[in-house]
């Protein structure tokens, strides 16, 4: 799964780094970003496109979205948390995604993502890693954005969620899923209209990934400094 990214640059550096896309539109998040421990409900610039999709966008454009998928036939918010996920396997038949998946594809732009190792398989003592690029370059998860008007207020809310496949050798040692993350050369297709742009979700490329263990701190959402990265040392298992 994926449950937490960071963003270490300001929002004018990750916009630049993400030229493809129209800026205009997230000038209201300035002063949210860096954000180093990086959580479901609070609001992410995302890349979007098309016409059809939303009428406001003729193009790869930045958007802001909230983490945590609302379909737009959802009648009322329901108790919990909306799904931040959503598995690669079956995506284009599952009533929740599949229209989504069809037609409102995004890109998540971020610096990296955190995941907890279950140590003693027990699910009691978990340590958390980093993941980024070798290269230290940010980058893009594959994901799928909604707009839900809420029928309280009138508000339109624009929402989304990452999608998991298998993981790599790399991040096999840690967790049984990962976020789908894209290469360059593939965010045009995805952003497009082809219905099923299904290879493109598998894993990525071990070789071009680097993980390492960090503090335990992580796990707080309220928590959220430069140092979250830091390194420590991996803890001794049996």
């Amino acid at each position: 799964m994926c449950g937490r990214v960071y963003i270490k640059s300001n929002l004018d550096g990750l916009l630049r780094e993400f030229s493809i896309a129209e800026r205009e539109a997230v000038g209201g998040m300035a002063n949210q970003f860096p954000r180093y421990n990086g959580a479901p409900s609070l609001y992410y610039p995302i890349i979007i496109t098309d016409v059809i999709r939303d009428p406001d966008v003729f193009g790869p454009t930045f958007v802001s979205a909230r983490w945590g998928l609302i379909p737009r036939w959802t009648k009322a918010q329901t108790p919990g948390r909306p799904p931040v996920n959503a598995r690669c396997e079956g995506i284009s038949t599952v009533g929740l995604v599949k229209d989504a998946y069809r037609r409102r594809r995004c890109l998540i732009p971020i610096d990296g993502f955190f995941e907890w190792k279950d140590i003693y398989g027990t699910g009691k003592n978990k340590q958390p890693y980093a993941i980024a690029m070798k290269s230290g370059e940010p980058f893009a998860l594959a994901g799928l954005c909604e707009t839900w008007r809420d029928p309280k207020t009138d508000e339109d809310i624009r929402t989304f969620c990452v999608i998991t496949c298998p993981p790599n050798e790399m991040m096999a040692r840690i967790h049984n899923r990962m976020p789908v993350i894209l290469h360059r050369q593939d965010y045009a297709r995805w952003l497009s209209q082809e219905p099923n742009p299904f290879e493109l979700m598998k894993p990525f490329p071990a070789e071009l990934m680097t993980m390492w263990p960090i503090d335990r701190k992580v796990g707080s959402p309220k928590y959220d400094a430069a140092d979250i990265l830091d390194p420590v040392e991996p803890p001794e298992e049996d």
